[in-house]
């Protein structure tokens, strides 16, 4: 085969085994969702709506979730200074399983000024399924903790899910081998038991075989020497 005629056959093999990498990957859709978030404050009621982006990377066992704010919710009547507001939340998983799962992020990185709207940082958190199928991802309650105070926003609008992700549960981990915790051996029952057996028995027999022909040896000597 020519150099030219190799390459072509090469940049073939590598293209399939491309597209079966793509085709192998988990099913997943994805959509940012308008939250209608009801906010409960220290100074009253609030409302505001957030686009919702929900992203999953798979890591070990389990999905890295990453909950992401278009927008910001709530306010302050006060200037927040830099690092001075904590948010975390509840990402609702449903389909193949009904679980929570908590996110957080860091502390506001800007100081947000009085009666502005407050950007939530990205939050994640990980999803381990114990099933396998198609889960879904929906935002569930925002918390914001802020000086002291904490701030509870519910959605109101029953958003659908941001994210629809096929997921594959981890198997269950194998039983620890016979004895290693210190407990009594059970009794082999196997090949190795069957041969040893026979093979005592073969033994028995053989020395009972000798020991026979030798008394037969030694009763016949006798009996010519008896003989006049």
């Amino acid at each position: 085969m020519s150099d030219r005629k190799r390459s072509t056959a090469l940049a073939l093999a590598s293209a399939v085994a491309g597209s079966a990498v793509l085709f192998a990957a988990p099913a997943a859709h994805a959509d940012v969702v308008d939250v209608e978030y009801k906010c409960q404050t220290p100074i009253g009621d609030k409302s505001a709506v957030s686009p919702i982006d929900i992203k999953a990377v798979k890591e070990g066992d389990g999905y890295k979730l990453t909950m992401s704010f278009q927008k910001g919710v709530s306010s302050s009547p006060i200037e927040l200074g830099k690092g001075a507001m904590t948010p975390s939340a509840v990402i609702q998983a449903g389909g193949a399983e009904k679980a929570s799962v908590p996110v957080s992020g860091p502390p506001n990185p800007e100081a947000v000024p009085a009666n502005t709207p407050i950007k939530i940082t990205d939050l994640s958190g990980t999803y381990t399924p114990k099933q396998s199928g198609k889960v879904t991802f929906t935002a569930g309650v925002l918390t914001i903790k802020a000086m002291g105070t904490t701030t509870t926003c519910t959605p109101g609008n029953s958003p659908g899910p941001s994210l629809e992700l096929e997921v594959t549960a981890a198997g269950p981990a194998a039983p620890p081998p016979g004895n290693a915790a210190g407990g009594d051996t059970l009794p082999q029952t196997g090949p190795a038991d069957s041969a040893l057996a026979l093979g005592t028995l073969g033994a028995t027999v053989l020395l009972s075989g000798a020991a026979g022909t030798l008394w037969l040896t030694r009763r016949g000597r006798r009996t010519q020497q008896s003989r006049p």
